[in-house]
């Protein structure tokens, strides 16, 4: 599934191609695509006949696009398949496509929402005063935004009764981490993925911080990471941050760090990648006699 950088990759082509353009007609070509959407396809595309798009946003894995004539927005998920593309409108018809947005401006191009598995989707929402779209109030902010809290964060680790990468992924705590930058950053971090937060000290944590942000910057700056043609930017263009992965998928390779085989786990649905020398796994707790 893509995460912060995939979906800021995303968001800011959205800012280019789409922001300030005019609806001009919308086509709701699966219904599974709106399925957010509490009014159904017909109402969705009602919706937004006509309305001027402003800047695209984005928080976490969510990105939207502000209705300008007020109160409203037009919340997007990628799910694990989604691809928003802005195609020439004579361009033939991915076979996924779910959601066609026509433009009123002569431009040429539209915007089409194309998604294989059908996790995904589009729906409008009434945004709250800050412009947050109002099903996704409860995200936390991500790492990347001037905004978030780092001391906050910190106090919150110690207060939870959970592990690091638990915690990273709590979208509640900070959002757009996902499954490969938190193997990523935990590397870097030197902490096991089992390690509990409650003994992380404030310097440990706005360590962990810095390498969350140093990764997604990195990956920021190369497109995001690609594993296969499903995650593309808005032009159909696939990221290469996949080539720069020091933990995530190397099992079996030598850390970059030791030259220790990496390790996979399988944790929580998923796998997580470690270096079993630099990444010491926490001592079990002594147990309390009866």
């Amino acid at each position: 599934m893509p995460e912060l950088p995939e979906v800021e990759v995303v968001r800011r082509g959205l800012e280019r191609w789409v922001s300030g353009r005019t609806v001009g007609g919308v086509e709701v070509l699966h219904p599974r695509a709106v399925r957010r959407h509490i009014g159904g396809g017909s109402d969705f595309a009602a919706g937004l006949l006509g309305r001027r798009i402003g800047t695209a946003r984005r928080r976490g894995k969510y990105l939207w696009l502000p209705l300008e004539d007020g109160g409203s927005a037009v919340l997007g998920h990628l799910g694990m398949s989604g691809q928003l593309l802005v195609q020439p409108e004579a361009a033939v018809d991915e076979k996924h496509l779910r959601i066609r947005i026509r433009f009123g401006d002569g431009l040429g191009t539209e915007l089409r929402f194309v998604d294989q598995r059908t996790f995904g989707g589009l729906s409008v929402h009434d945004t709250t005063p800050d412009g947050l779209p109002d099903a996704i109030a409860h995200i936390a902010r991500d790492p990347l935004d001037p905004a978030f809290d780092d001391a906050a964060f910190h106090r919150a680790l110690r207060l939870r009764r959970t592990t690091i990468k638990r915690a990273l992924l709590d979208q509640s705590l900070v959002s757009g981490v996902g499954n490969i930058y938190a193997d990523e950053a935990l590397w870097r971090a030197g902490l096991h993925y089992d390690r509990p937060t409650a003994g992380l000290t404030r310097a440990r944590s706005v360590e962990l911080l810095g390498h969350v942000r140093d990764v997604m910057n990195a990956a920021l700056a190369v497109g995001g990471t690609s594993f296969d043609s499903l995650y593309v930017n808005v032009n159909g263009e696939s990221g290469y941050f996949d080539r720069s992965l020091d933990a995530y998928g190397r099992e079996d390779e030598p850390c970059r760090r030791c030259g220790t085989a990496m390790r996979r786990r399988p944790w929580m649905n998923r796998s997580s990648y470690f270096c079993p020398r630099c990444q010491r796994p926490p001592r079990p707790l002594p147990r309390v006699a009866s």
